[in-house]
């Protein structure tokens, strides 16, 4: 065998051993996350950290307390902003908020909602169509410290222009700048939207469904796991929402090869939006 072979292979062999380790001490599993996208994050965070092999970052994980939060940084990266791909909102406008109006009241669950900006651009948009009042939005990632981030509600103000352009092309009814006030180079969004946001720590790989809900916005997560964590997380947006509830999922992702892509409709195939079928 090669030595380029068997540097690959002992490569391989330091992976498995490293997200074991994780899962074994930190209860995180990134077991079934796709090989190439944590490779690529665990290359960046073994040069931040000055560690010439996995086996290396894995002692430093496993020995320094500082480690593992600083590493979660790396191996949760999401890179987003608000009202991301506009027309999935204008979409979800113009099919979804007609039929939810139907309800008394809604629950909406934003899985892997990293810093936030997903979670506040729908908190806007159901305030624009008169429903926030009469909904709750579960928030949820697996990154402490990004749910630290999410619930400040503060983001740079340079980012603020890209923001509103997105905004604007959702087929908004109002300016964005009435839901922030601007200070020393920071736009801090409206506190009273948090009073219909919950804030919470869950894992997609291990945890299980913890409220019904009327949508599922998950957007350019699933994109990093492997098919059978795909299945798992799909499985649990749909024992998640209610019966004809609305499922949203990222540009790149789909439901085509999914087990239970049979159990939703499409709604539309460009801003991946579907609906969950009732029994047969």
């Amino acid at each position: 065998m090669s030595d380029t072979r068997t540097s690959g292979r002992v490569a391989e062999i330091e992976l498995q051993l490293l997200v074991e380790a994780i899962y074994l001490k930190y209860h995180y599993d990134f077991r079934e996350y796709a090989g190439a996208s944590i490779k690529r994050r665990l290359t960046t965070a073994m040069e931040r950290f000055g560690c010439k092999t996995l086996s290396q970052l894995q002692d430093r994980v496993l020995h320094e307390p500082a480690m593992f939060p600083a590493l979660l940084e790396f191996l949760t990266v999401q890179v987003s902003e608000m009202f991301r791909d506009p027309s999935y909102f204008l979409s979800i406008r113009e099919q979804v908020v007609p039929l939810l109006r139907t309800y008394p009241s809604l629950k909406f669950w934003v899985a892997g909602c990293s810093a936030g900006e997903e979670v506040y651009s729908l908190a806007i948009l159901l305030h624009e169509e008169g429903l926030l009042e009469r909904s709750l939005i579960y928030a949820t990632d697996i990154n402490a410290h990004a749910l630290q981030r999410a619930e400040a509600g503060v983001y740079d103000i340079e980012r603020i222009a890209g923001f509103t352009a997105n905004h604007q092309r959702s087929g908004a009814r109002s300016s964005l700048s009435e839901y922030y006030t601007a200070a020393y180079g920071r736009a801090i969004f409206d506190k009273s939207f948090r009073k219909h946001i919950v804030f919470s720590d869950h894992s997609l790989a291990t945890d299980s469904v913890f409220a019904e809900v009327q949508f599922v916005s998950c957007r350019n997560v699933l994109i990093y796991f492997n098919r059978e964590l795909q299945d798992r997380a799909i499985g649990l947006f749909h024992e998640a929402l209610c019966h004809k509830g609305f499922l949203g999922l990222g540009a790149k992702e789909s439901l085509r090869f999914s087990s239970y892509a049979e159990r939703f409709d499409e709604l539309s195939r460009v801003d991946k939006l579907y609906q969950k079928r009732g029994p047969a």
